[in-house]
């Protein structure tokens, strides 16, 4: 193996290690300071994000988990009156979900609160740093 090699092994270590500490960070912060879980607020992003609503498979495959997965967040997030599911009028085996204008209100709370919590985490990073990282993960996500 080559020292390129090995540096290139370190630095992928690095990253899973900075990736995992922030994402238990951020779990715990939801769980403590919004009584959520991430699963629920990946969720309420991705209808955020697709305001006309989405089928539950689309869903799924948005957020890359199983059909079941995404059910069990969807059927939480209706019973606390956040999502609603319209049958589609074409195919009765098509289910949308959309955010209710509760849910929306809830999401964008926790949005300004999730946003804050990783400026936080990432207070250190300058911003001629941040420019750097932002270009080098774009060149490693294109290949």
């Amino acid at each position: 193996m080559s020292e390129l090699s090995k540096r290139r092994l370190k630095m992928w270590i690095r990253l899973l290690g900075v990736t995992r500490a922030a994402e238990s960070h951020l779990r715990e912060h939801l769980r403590v300071n919004h009584e959520t879980t991430l699963p629920r607020f990946d969720v309420m992003a991705a209808l955020w994000r697709r305001r006309e609503g989405v089928t539950m498979s689309e869903l799924s495959r948005m957020l890359l988990v199983s059909n079941g997965n995404a059910t069990t967040v969807v059927d939480r997030l209706e019973a606390d009156g956040f999502v609603r599911r319209t049958p589609s009028e074409t195919d009765r085996r098509t289910v949308f979900v959309a955010l209710t204008p509760e849910g929306l209100a809830e999401f964008e709370g926790l949005a300004a609160g999730h946003e804050a919590e990783v400026s936080k985490l990432f207070s250190g990073i300058s911003e001629a740093d941040l420019d750097a990282m932002t270009e080098i993960l774009k060149r490693m996500g294109a290949r």
